[in-house]
């Protein structure tokens, strides 16, 4: 089990969520110009009962939770690493539902161009908080209901959420590949693997998700030295699918997105990760 969360280079982090912010607010901006732009709105999401609709105003609601509360006072909730925050942040699950309706019927009920509009003010608000001098900070904190993070954390965790809800929003509409930032792509894969590796501590399985993590997990006979007994490869998108219950893991296996060798390597018992 790591000892404590993997650190991230704030401004690499900083970098990574601007582009993909941009990278969202052209999905969306296209996604709403599209002469099909009402029935797609409607589309199931493949995320419970949500329609797209309320998938882009869950996105809004995220991009934007830094600018409506950067300057909250704290309460002195208990800190909360990166790797607590991935343990726990299905606890928010209800919130969030109501939170994405909330807005879906709200700002995010109109017509394709009143959503556009409405994105395009969710991202003009973190980009302008991430090019301030209030994220430079490295004390400075934020709390969500979970506990207190440092900002910096905060903003690995809107990584997560850009990464993860625009392959979400990709696959729910269909089109090209979403054009991740290679940064966010990795702090997200990188964050997933150290959460497994925290949910099933030990040495008997190797995760190796290239180029970007290699953790060991799983309890039994450390390997020290030569080839691993029990290795698990993938990609990254098949793996942050696998940890996010996006994916299911027999099925990727028999599909050869996952290459599982050893009589340790079936991991279905610890995934997903995140809910």
């Amino acid at each position: 089990m790591p000892a404590k969360s993997r650190t991230y280079q704030p401004a690499k982090v900083r970098a990574a969520l601007a582009a993909q912010t941009g990278a969202l607010r052209a999905a969306v901006r296209q996604l709403c110009a599209r002469p099909d732009a009402a029935d797609l709105l409607e589309r199931p999401a493949g995320l419970g009962e949500w329609r797209v609709r309320e998938l882009v105003a869950h996105l809004a609601v995220q991009l934007d939770w830094v600018p409506a509360h950067l300057d909250d006072p704290l309460e002195g909730r208990p800190p909360l690493d990166l790797l607590h925050w991935v343990a726990r942040v299905a606890e928010s699950a209800p919130l969030l539902d109501a939170g994405a309706r909330e807005h879906a019927a709200g700002g995010f009920g109109g017509d394709p161009a009143a959503v556009a509009a409405a994105f395009d003010r969710a991202a003009d608000a973190l980009l302008a908080v991430l090019a301030g001098p209030e994220v430079a900070d490295p004390e400075r904190r934020f709390e969500i209901r979970l506990g207190s993070m440092l900002l910096s954390d905060l903003l690995v965790t809107r990584l997560v959420e850009t990464v993860v809800h625009a392959d979400d929003l990709t696959r729910a509409v269909g089109g090209a590949a979403f054009p991740h930032d290679r940064q966010a792509l990795a702090a997200v894969t990188r964050l997933l693997a150290d959460a497994l590796a925290d949910r099933a501590p030990g040495g008997a399985v190797e995760l190796r998700v290239p180029p970007y993590a290699v953790v060991q997990a799983v309890e039994g006979p450390r390997h020290t030295r030569g080839t691993p007994p029990n290795v698990v490869e993938t990609d990254p998108l098949t793996w942050i699918r696998l940890a996010t219950g996006r994916a299911d893991w027999a099925a990727e296996v028999e599909a050869a997105a996952v290459s599982a060798s050893g009589e340790r390597s079936d991991l279905r018992t610890y995934l997903p990760l995140l809910g």
